[in-house]
């Protein structure tokens, strides 16, 4: 009866893992985008893996498109890629939070191999960016995978409240969250030290002298016992 209910728990644990795997399997199909940082306002680095080629198909290059919320992006070097920077011009310039204006913007960087990278392996590419200051916001990189034979266009967006992995071929997303409060630590830092100087007439603080209490109530213990102890003997 144990063995039985032992190996009807080994199959369904096999059962379980094999199912995490698939899943696993078909989220690394997708063009993915990993930040180092998401606050609002915060720098991030962002990690664009390319997992498989087109079908089979050696990759050749990869043209990740900026969303319409950033500038610029400065791309990391991956010494199997030549990088490029296509710029547009804006219509409206923009006034950046120093005061200066922009009136281009970089639209899409575009990785291209110096050997193709075969369908069986995977790279990655890392643009280093400044987020915008609006928490909530979904920011999406279209980004085109160009193969020797055929490619893909990753540019997809889900439905509103739809999962990322509804639609076939998703745009690599990152979503902003709240920016942390820059005096969060401080205030506790203030408190640890409010805590700290609380001191009694004589300029020593309680725990020093609940320490000294306790270590002389230890001394006087200790010598009872050993009297005690000689009286014995």
């Amino acid at each position: 009866m144990r063995i039985s209910r032992t190996l009807k728990t080994t199959a369904a644990l096999g059962s379980t893992a094999a199912l995490m795997m698939l899943g696993l399997g078909a989220a690394s199909a997708h063009v993915s985008a990993t930040p180092t940082e998401t606050a609002a306002g915060a720098s991030s680095l962002v990690t664009f893996s390319v997992g498989h080629g087109c079908d089979g198909s050696p990759t050749t290059a990869v043209r990740i498109s900026l969303p319409e919320e950033l500038n610029d992006a400065t791309p990391t070097v991956n010494p199997n890629w030549t990088i490029s920077k296509s710029v547009e011009k804006l219509d409206t310039p923009i006034t950046l939070a120093n005061g200066s204006k922009v009136s281009e913007r970089t639209a899409s960087i575009t990785y291209t191999a110096k050997t193709p990278l075969e369908d069986h392996q995977r790279d990655t590419f890392t643009l280093s960016l400044q987020l915008p200051e609006t928490a909530g916001t979904t920011l999406h990189f279209p980004t085109l995978q160009t193969c020797e034979t055929g490619q893909t266009d990753w540019k997809e967006i889900p439905a509103a409240g739809a999962d990322h992995d509804s639609v076939k071929a998703p745009a690599p997303e990152l979503t902003i969250t709240a920016a942390v409060a820059e005096d969060a630590h401080g205030a506790h830092g203030s408190a640890d030290v409010a805590a700290s100087t609380d001191t009694n007439d004589a300029g020593t603080s309680w725990p020093a002298w609940i320490g000294l209490a306790a270590g002389l109530a230890g001394l006087v213990l200790g010598g009872l016992a050993f009297w005690r102890t000689t009286r014995k003997a």
